[in-house]
This record gives C-alpha cells, sequence and structure tokens, in this order.
C-alpha cells in the first residue's frame, strides 16, 4: 500500500472502483415487466380474431378481459405476505413460471369444440393468471428498495414502470403480425415460452446486494448509506404476523391517511393503464376503422410516448431531490402535472381525424408516464417491515380499476354504440388522481408501524 497516497487519490480511487450491478439488476426486471404487460395484452390483440371465432359480444369480452383483474387484486395481500416471508427470488421466479404457463396454455382453448367450452376455459385461465402475476410489482418494489438509493429510486421505479409501454412498443405490432400472419394461437405460444426462459435466468441472477458477488464494496456502501435495504427488507418470520396482530398490519395501513390517498389514486391511474392494455386496440378497429394489422402499429404510438414519459417523469423527480426540492415536493409535481395533462385523452371525442386521434392519445399517455410514480411513492413511505404487503395493498387497488374499467367500458359501449362515454370515464379517472395527490396525500414519509 502506498501510504503517500493523497485521501482525495484514495477516494476517487474507491469511487472509480464501484460497480453498476444495480442496473443490471434494473435492466432485469425491466425485462420482466415488459413481458408481464405483453402477457396481459394478448388477449386485447387477438381480441378481435377471438370476437369472430366465438361470437363474442362486447358486454362478455368485456367479462373476459375483467378475469384477469379478479384474480389479481384477491391475491394482492397473500404475494405481499408471501414476499414478505420468503423474499423476491424464490417467489418471483414462481411468479414468472405459472404465469406464462397458463398463457401458453391459451392456445388451446379452440380445440375445444363448442365456444361456450372455448369460452369458459379462456376466462378461467386468464383468471389463474392473474393469480400468478400477483407478486410481480409488490417484488420490483422490494427489489428496487434494496438495490437503489432513494436519489435514484424515483427513476429505477419510473423505468420499470415505463415497461408497460415498451411492451405495447414492441410486442403489440409483434402480436399483430403473429395474430395476421399465423393465427391467434401463435401469441400465446411465442409469449409462454419467452416466460419459461425468463424465470430460469431471474433464478440464476438475482440476489440481494450484500450478497451478490459482482458487488463492490464502494457501490454497496453506495447503495446503504443512501437508504438502500442491502440485505434485503426484513423477511417476515412465521410469528411476526401473530405478534403484529395479522390484519392489524393491514388496518394500520389502509388507516394511515398518506397511504390510502397513494392507493386510492393508483386505481385512477390504472383506469388509464386497463383502457389501454383492454379496449384501445379494439377502439381503433371498431371506432376508426382501422384493421387489426394497423391497430397494432399505431397503439405503438402512444406507447412510445407513454415509455418516454414514464422515464422523464423518474429522472424529473429525482433531479428535484438532488436540487434539494423535498421529497413530497419532488414526487408530486411530475404526478399532478402529468396527470393534468393525460385528461386531454377526451378530446378524441371531438375530432374526426385520426391522426389527431392518435396525437391526443400520444399526449394523454405522455402525460400519464410522467405521472407513473407511485411504486417509487410506495418504496419511500411504506414500512421496512411490510413493503411486500404495502406494495400489495397498493397494486390491489391499483388493479381493482383492472376489474371495474373493461366492464365498464363494455356497457358504455354496448348501450351507446360509441366509446366517447368511455374516454370521458376514462379522463374524470386522470382528474381524479391529481384530487387525490393534493388533497388526501400531504407529506411523503416512511410510515412508521406501531406494536400491536
Amino acid at each position: 500500500m502506498d501510504l503517500s497516497r493523497p485521501a482525495s487519490s484514495t477516494h476517487a480511487a474507491a469511487s472509480a472502483a464501484r460497480t453498476k450491478v444495480r442496473y443490471g439488476i434494473l435492466l432485469l426486471i425491466f425485462v420482466i415487466t415488459t413481458l408481464n404487460y405483453a402477457d396481459r395484452a394478448t388477449l386485447s390483440v387477438t381480441g378481435s380474431a377471438m370476437r369472430t371465432a366465438f361470437s363474442l359480444d362486447a358486454i362478455r369480452m368485456g367479462y373476459i378481459f375483467s378475469a384477469f383483474s379478479w384474480a389479481y387484486v384477491l391475491s394482492q395481500l397473500p404475494a405481499g405476505w408471501l414476499l414478505d416471508r420468503f423474499g423476491p427470488r424464490r417467489v418471483y421466479a414462481a411468479s414468472i413460471f405459472s404465469w406464462s404457463l397458463f398463457t401458453l396454455l391459451q392456445s388451446s382453448v379452440g380445440l375445444l369444440g363448442s365456444a361456450g367450452a372455448a369460452i369458459t376455459a379462456l376466462f378461467a385461465l386468464r383468471f389463474v393468471m392473474g393469480a400468478a402475476e400477483a407478486p410481480a410489482f409488490p417484488a420490483n418494489a422490494k427489489v428496487v428498495a434494496s438495490w437503489f438509493p432513494t436519489s435514484e429510486r424515483g427513476t429505477a421505479s419510473a423505468i420499470f414502470n415505463a415497461a408497460q409501454y415498451f411492451a405495447a412498443v414492441v410486442f403489440t405490432p409483434l402480436m399483430a403480425w403473429l395474430t395476421h400472419a399465423f393465427g391467434w394461437q401463435t401469441v400465446y405460444l411465442v409469449m409462454g415460452v419467452a416466460g419459461l426462459l425468463l424465470a430460469l435466468t431471474w433464478l440464476k441472477v438475482m440476489k440481494n446486494p450484500a450478497d451478490h458477488p459482482r458487488v463492490s464494496r464502494a457501490e454497496l456502501e453506495y447503495i446503504e448509506q443512501g437508504g438502500g435495504l442491502v440485505n434485503g427488507a426484513r423477511k417476515t418470520r412465521p410469528d411476526d404476523v401473530s405478534k403484529a396482530g395479522g390484519w392489524s398490519l393491514v388496518r394500520q395501513l389502509l388507516g394511515n391517511r398518506m397511504l390510502l390517498g397513494v392507493y386510492l389514486a393508483q386505481y385512477c391511474i390504472n383506469v388509464l393503464t386497463y383502457f389501454f392494455l383492454t379496449w384501445f386496440p379494439i377502439y381503433l378497429v371498431q371506432a376508426r376503422g382501422m384493421t387489426i394489422l394497423q391497430a397494432g402499429f399505431v397503439a405503438s404510438l402512444p406507447a412510445i410516448c407513454g415509455f418516454l414519459g414514464g422515464v422523464l417523469g423518474g429522472v424529473l423527480s429525482d433531479g428535484l431531490i438532488r436540487r434539494g426540492c423535498s421529497l413530497t415536493v419532488a414526487r408530486k409535481v411530475p404526478i399532478v402535472g402529468g396527470m393534468l395533462l393525460s385528461t386531454c385523452i377526451i378530446g378524441c371525442n371531438y375530432v374526426t381525424t385520426d391522426w389527431i386521434v392518435v396525437a391526443l392519445m400520444s399526449l394523454a399517455f405522455f402525460g400519464k408516464g410522467i405521472g407513473a410514480l407511485g411504486w417509487a411513492v410506495v418504496a419511500d413511505t411504506s414500512p421496512k417491515e411490510a413493503l411486500g404487503l404495502s406494495g400489495a395493498i397498493f397494486n390491489m387497488f391499483g388493479n381493482i380499476a383492472g376489474i371495474v374499467t373493461p366492464i365498464v367500458i363494455g356497457y358504455l359501449v354496448a348501450r351507446s354504440g360509441s366509446f366517447n362515454g368511455a374516454l370521458i370515464f376514462v379522463g374524470a379517472n386522470a382528474l381524479l388522481t391529481v384530487i387525490s395527490y393534493l388533497v388526501i396525500v400531504k407529506d411523503i414519509r416512511r410510515v412508521e408501524l406501531r406494536a400491536a
């Protein structure tokens, strides 16, 4: 060792030695989340062909769309407890494998002989697929809380959340082409096999920062000193649940005004998400007269804008923190501004030119991307002992929109023969997000649990 080396040189060497393994982990959860959303959207892309094959009306299609979210919502609390008990590595691997298998099996529903049996099987497979996907986003939040300091958490959360748009950019045109060229069954085969391979990749790569062989001491200290939980959020032992009162944990989380406002806002934000995941391609085909292939490519344009907005929202939020703004200001400014911009979706009712409709949709999803910082807020505010559970409740509220939105839009379209009411419904929920963050959510800070 050179004892004559200046302290500044030693510090520079330590900084230079800081690895960036956390970005590789972020890339992996981004890829997984992209596939997650692509698998959810398979039915929206193949929906027009399947409606013709099985003689489905708008209302029945709405219920089939909602099947995923019924199970997804009901499974959130068990998923949260599993994540807090066993950690994201094993639970997430099982989740990816299971939902991919159920996606693969959807390719076979047309072999059942009758349309009624096929519809029942499709509903059932979408339902169990929803249950299998339940741990995904709470697991993402736990991983980000472990691998990233607070000053990078907004960007990291925005990037994995923006995967929903990236999925539409990459997979919607691909799935539309597969449907057009080879039939709707091929979509489910390709997506299912891809997911099974990804589950094995996750098991091989994922570890906590403190246990990862490629993480340097400098990176570990940087994450830990910045507020990252480098050993993973503390796993809940079986007796912890009884000591904490079990449902008492849930009551404490739901009884916190700040968290409740965040949960309610996520429901409203996800109304936009589920419109895009379910009815948007059908809107382009039915209301705008496009072919399935055209709709698949046009749908990628708002998705690109949503992706760019999603990344920009996280970068803006973390930039505000680095400039000395409070966490409250840094998170609320992008959320409120972005969701106000999303209300322009209502303007599609008042124009007839297709390119203006696509432009308004793109602007709305750009705003929604900027404002979709809910997962960063969850990582910032959830109790350290209940990151998985708090994330699960947040996701449960958000995905109730997956039940409500397809059904409500199905009825609105069936009753009026138009999508006008549906777009007003979607825009109104964007405005409710703003109200929730401004009126219900006050200061954004980490919650401390009370002893039972």
